[in-house]
């Protein structure tokens, strides 16, 4: 076997190569014979799968397992716990000499010299170079600093007094011996027979597999029938060796260090309950409060969409606050933990999936943006409404009025008294078929306008879009029908015109002014009688001035009337004077001078009431002026004033003069101030709450909005908060560390020096510059520690926290476990009683309620792990 030179230094005062020097004679002696061969190939494939299993893979040829180098590079991250450099993944010879070269570096870095070790031979699987490779490994990180020989003459010497080393060994007492000494709970050693070899081998190496994950690496017969197996039996107690050195300390120096670590663990502990708590109860709020704001199912009336809105108004007013109080709590305990965790030593708290302080921000932002969203939605949906019900109310009156009209105006185009009329009535149809051809025309401008109505209402999605275009299609087909059927009898008419002597002319001449008037009068009514929607002064005053000029053609419609009542008057007067006897209703009108007196006296009644709406109606605009005046006034001087106390706040948390108690005095009395402001906010709330009661949707008095404010507010007592929490942390981790307030000032000097500077260099470059290798190390170190989180921003806390972070003088987990073990007297578990006997009654207790039971080998009842409890303290296991 070729020569390995190892060149690592032993605590006993010699040096391995002295060691090696020792063996090459056994190994040349052994070169040649396969057993050895063998038994070595099995002893390095055991050990080797010992260690990969932990990476989940193992290997069977050793030497066929290793050529490319990947298995070999994993190995020696599993049992150094490095990181090696990332292995090549292509499958020619080159990149597998390369993993090998790889490997062979990283185990040259470590001290050890190789010697005629190349990555060929390995990659060509030259067993004996790669058995060589292996024991390599095998002495520097498992046999390092220990020195075989001696090690296990001084373990097994208690319980072997008796025998000879060689012969220890061939018949298992001396593994046996090795085991009980530190597990005296595997083996009960009394009771074992120097005769059995065989059996006492094979339970030594079945013991040691299954309780210290040693693997057997031996045969028991080849030892039993080996005269010099002291070359194999090396190789397999090296483990037991290692895995076996502590170090012993004082029990009261242990307990002491527990109580401490238990003590900040329980306060950390409370703080954490209590931010999880809080953040649980405002995310499920949140949770809760989004599907009411994301519901947009619209209702059929405005009164249902203003309840909508007082419900929004009610949420605003009454629910809100209170947890915006709870996010801005939240944020305080949160700060004030991370700092407390980074005084004691103790890794970031990390709240559970969801609950971290941005997550929360993020939920609260999307709260916000679909209240936003539903206040919008609430007003423009109450605008449509009113404007659809205004139109409905206007469609049927409309409708109503043209069916009235339309009514018997079928059977009336259709009957055939013409047939055998007299020549006198013929003349009379003919004439009273043009004052409806006159009324037809003038009805045409409400069909129009009729299906227009219907049109809007379409397009404003009206709930009841259904029957109005049911209704509207209706109208338009009788409408057509009769003009229809009007043209039909005009013809008819017109045929026998010839045999018809001309009708009476006054009665002709009134149907034909009648029936405009009277059109004019319907009109009116309804322009009269007609809702409006107004939002301003200005539009109000606009509908007076048309209403005026409505009233300026009143005599002149009056003077109509008289005229047309003066047609029948004079009819009446020629009936009189001639003495004509027979019906005296006029045939070519279906209008009574009833039915003009009567629409009359309507719209000289309606003429008034429409007087007094407008003016009330211009009343209420001039209160809303008033209203808006009256906001814009408050809060064109609460806005300004918030953005100067946010500047004031600022101005104070970057002062270096005087000491951090006086910025909290300065802080503490701008927050009085604030607080003592908030009735002024109050009363801007209620000229608010009268604005929307008075469903006032704008104001050109000012640029703010309630929202604009409420925000402003907000961030303004969220601000003072935070920077009063970040002067307080600053105090605390002063006082725990011992800062002088010179030294607070030099830390913030040096902190806002490096800002400025580091501002610049990044606005020049980009990044910041390094003038080596080494110097971007150390960088990347300071950064991880002052910016674990990678959020690009570095706080003057975490500045003040790596300053003094050398210094501090902490506790790790390593040593709490030293501490139990000491207590629990070398046993892998503690019991209830030990912790009861060795620890105050308070502390006791918390590690009985929070230590899991021990489920490893030899757990008794009432057995706790320790182990699991301690690593869980300083946040290394998932317990």
């Amino acid at each position: 076997m070729t020569q390995i030179d190892i060149m690592v230094p032993y605590d006993n005062g010699y040096y391995q190569d002295e060691y090696m020097t020792q063996e090459e004679e056994w190994d040349r002696d052994l070169l040649l014979d396969p057993a050895w061969e063998k038994q070595q190939r099995k002893t390095f494939t055991a050990w080797c799968n010992s260690h990969l299993r932990k990476a989940g893979t193992q290997i069977e040829n050793i030497e066929e397992d290793f050529r490319n180098g990947l298995k070999l590079m994993l190995l020696l991250e599993v049992i150094s716990g490095e990181r090696l450099p990332k292995p090549d993944r292509g499958k020619m010879r080159f990149h597998k000499i390369a993993n090998v070269n790889k490997a062979l570096e990283f185990i040259t870095s470590k001290g050890v010299k190789l010697v005629s070790i190349g990555a060929e031979e390995i990659v060509d699987g030259n067993v004996k170079m790669t058995l060589g490779m292996i024991w390599t490994i095998i002495l520097r990180f498992a046999i390092q600093d220990i020195s075989v020989e001696g090690t296990l003459i001084t373990m097994s010497r208690p319980v072997t007094r008796r025998f000879i080393l060689i012969h220890v060994w061939k018949d298992g007492l001396a593994f046996c011996a090795l085991i009980h000494r530190h597990r005296p709970d595997l083996i009960d050693y009394a009771k074992l027979n120097k005769e059995d070899a065989l059996g006492n081998l094979n339970l030594a190496f079945a013991v040691a597999e299954k309780h210290l994950d040693i693997p057997q690496m031996l045969d028991a017969e080849g030892i039993a029938c080996c005269s010099r197996s002291d070359k194999r039996v090396c190789d397999s107690t090296s483990i037991h060796a290692s895995i076996f050195s502590m170090s012993l300390h004082q029990a009261e120096t242990a307990a002491n260090r527990i109580c401490k670590v238990l003590g900040v663990n329980q306060e950390n502990e409370k703080l954490m309950e209590e931010y999880e708590k809080l953040a649980s109860e405002l995310l499920e709020w949140i949770r809760r409060t989004t599907p009411w704001l994301e519901n947009r199912a619209c209702e059929r009336t405005v009164a249902e969409m203003q309840r909508k809105l007082e419900d929004f108004r009610d949420y605003r007013r009454l629910h809100k606050p209170p947890r915006v109080q709870e996010k801005c709590q939240l944020e305080i305990n949160f700060n004030t933990l991370q700092t407390k965790l980074r005084i004691s030593n103790r890794p970031a708290f990390m709240p559970s999936e969801g609950k971290m302080v941005s997550d929360i921000a993020s939920a609260w932002q999307g709260l916000e943006q679909v209240e936003k969203g539903y206040e919008e939605w609430l007003l423009t949906e109450i605008r449509r409404l009113q404007r659809v019900e205004h139109l409905a109310g206007k469609f049927h009156q409309k409708a109503t009025s043209h069916e009235t009209w339309a009514s018997g105006k079928e059977e009336f185009l259709t009957q055939k008294d013409y047939e055998t009329a007299s020549l006198m009535e013929i003349r009379a149809l003919l004439r009273k078929h043009e004052a409806f051809e006159s009324d037809l025309s003038a009805h045409q401008d409400r069909v129009e306008q009729i299906a227009a109505i219907a049109q809007e209402l379409n397009e404003l999605d009206y709930h009841g879009v259904a029957a109005v275009n049911q209704r509207c299609q209706s109208i338009c087909d009788v409408w057509d029908h009769i003009g229809t059927l009007t043209q039909k009898r005009r013809e008819s008419l017109e045929r026998t015109e010839k045999l018809l002597e001309t009708v009476e002319q006054l009665f002709l001449e009134y149907a034909k002014r009648s029936a405009p008037f009277n059109n004019w009068m319907e009109g009116a009514m309804e322009d009269l009688q007609d809702m409006f929607i107004v939002h301003s002064v200005e539009e109000v005053q606009s509908l007076v001035a048309a209403h005026e000029q409505f009233k300026a053609t009143l005599p002149e419609a009056d003077g109509e009337r008289q005229a047309i009542l003066g047609i029948l008057q004079e009819v009446q007067k020629i009936i009189q004077s001639y003495g004509i006897r027979g019906n005296l209703t006029n045939p070519y009108s279906t209008i009574s001078p009833e039915d003009i007196l009567s629409k009359w006296d309507k719209v000289k009644k309606l003429v008034p009431q429409r007087d007094s709406s407008l003016q009330e109606e211009l009343a209420r605009q001039h209160a809303n002026e008033r209203l808006r005046r009256q906001f814009a006034t408050q809060a064109n001087l609460i806005g300004p004033w918030i953005q100067t106390r946010m500047e004031e706040i600022g101005r104070c948390s970057l002062e270096m003069g005087g000491g951090l108690e006086d910025q909290m005095t300065q802080l503490k009395q701008c927050e009085h101030v604030i607080v003592s402001y908030k009735s002024n906010i109050d009363n801007l709330e209620g000229d608010h709450q009268l604005i929307q009661e008075s469903l006032i949707f704008d104001n050109k008095h000012t640029n703010y909005t309630m929202e604009h404010i409420r925000v402003g507010w907000e961030l303004l007592l969220t601000t003072i908060a935070r920077t009063i929490n970040e002067i307080e942390t600053q105090i605390l981790t002063r006082d725990a560390k011992g800062i002088t307030q010179q030294q607070m000032n030099e830390f913030r000097s040096s902190f806002n020096h490096f800002d400025r500077v580091l501002s610049s260099d990044q606005s020049s470059n980009g990044h910041v510059r390094h003038t080596s290798a080494k110097g971007e190390v150390e960088f990347a170190r300071i950064m991880l520690l002052v910016d674990p989180n990678a959020t690009g921003v570095v706080t003057f806390q975490s500045f003040i926290d790596f300053m003094t972070r050398e210094t501090a003088d902490t506790d790790t987990a390593d040593q709490v476990v030293a501490s139990f073990r000491i207590l629990a007297t070398d046993k892998p578990y503690i019991l209830i009683d030990e912790l009861r006997r060795e620890l105050p009654c308070d502390q006791a207790e918390y590690c009985i309620a929070r230590m899991p039971p021990y489920t490893g080998p030899g757990a008794v009842p009432g057995a706790l792990d320790y182990t699991a409890f301690s690593t869980a303290l300083y946040g290394e296991s998932d317990l």
